[in-house]
């Protein structure tokens, strides 16, 4: 199976499915995707996407990205939620060349599963309905906000950390055509260390630090997200299968 699908405008777009799961089972391709900004789809983007048969479209943006970048284009049947989960703005200039990268993001996605509750409970019971599939979760740069999302998902499927961590860090694949399509559009805005990176430490240190805070992904999600037994139930269901794990690429 294939995991990024490309596309001309769009950079960071590819299929989550292939990961072990702890009780034998497996994530199910073109079930769950993860993207950067879909209001770029147009032309032979929008036909790739319209291949795909996508039915759900989570959007976790501010309304003002959306206003200014665009949202996915309305197609029948297409359910599309904008479900903004970043609570605090980034204060880029608490940023300076002594502090790790990863450390930064890391502290970043952490204030969002402190902010962004309601949404994440929104977004994880949404996926986790059988009736949403194929579902494509999208920021900007379809690592931060995306990430996060993601790692909280796989984790509750029951794929292992290292996995949650190397699929985060596929986004560096990405990284460099992203940075060259962000500087055309930006050609005189200063761009910080971290944009578009996404270093598996940074990940790596998400997961700890939450699972240290609430004494594991599955416990914050839980009792924080009040994400009930059921939702998880029907969330495995939905995106597992029995097949074989299956590389990935």
């Amino acid at each position: 199976m294939i995991r990024h699908i490309e596309f001309a405008n769009i950079h960071n777009f590819r299929d989550v499915g292939g990961y072990a799961a702890r009780d034998g089972r497996t994530v199910r391709w073109q079930r769950l995707y993860r993207a950067d900004s879909l209001g770029w789809l147009a032309g032979d983007d929008l036909v790739t996407f319209q291949t795909l048969n996508v039915r759900t479209v989570i959007d976790l943006r501010h309304p003002f990205e959306v206003e200014k970048n665009g949202r996915v284009p309305e197609s029948d049947g297409l359910d599309y939620r904008n479900l903004p989960i970043e609570g605090r703005r980034w204060d880029l200039s608490a940023y300076d060349d002594r502090l790790d990268v990863a450390r930064y993001l890391a502290d970043r996605y952490l204030e969002v599963t402190e902010d962004g509750v309601d949404n994440l409970r929104t977004a994880v019971e949404t996926i986790s309905r059988s009736g949403s599939a194929p579902v494509v979760v999208h920021c900007a740069a379809g690592k931060d906000r995306t990430g996060l999302l993601t790692a909280l998902i796989l984790s509750l499927v029951g794929v292992a950390d290292e996995d949650i961590i190397d699929d985060y860090a596929l986004t560096g694949l990405a990284t460099e055509r992203f940075i060259a399509s962000w500087q055309r559009r930006n050609p005189n805005v200063a761009r910080w260390p971290g944009f578009g990176v996404a270093p598996a430490e940074a990940m790596r240190l998400f997961l700890a630090d939450l699972a240290a805070r609430h004494g594991s992904v599955g416990k914050y999600c839980t009792d924080i997200l009040q994400v009930g037994a059921g939702t998880i139930e029907e969330l495995q269901n939905s995106l597992l299968s029995g097949i074989d794990p299956i590389s990935a690429g």
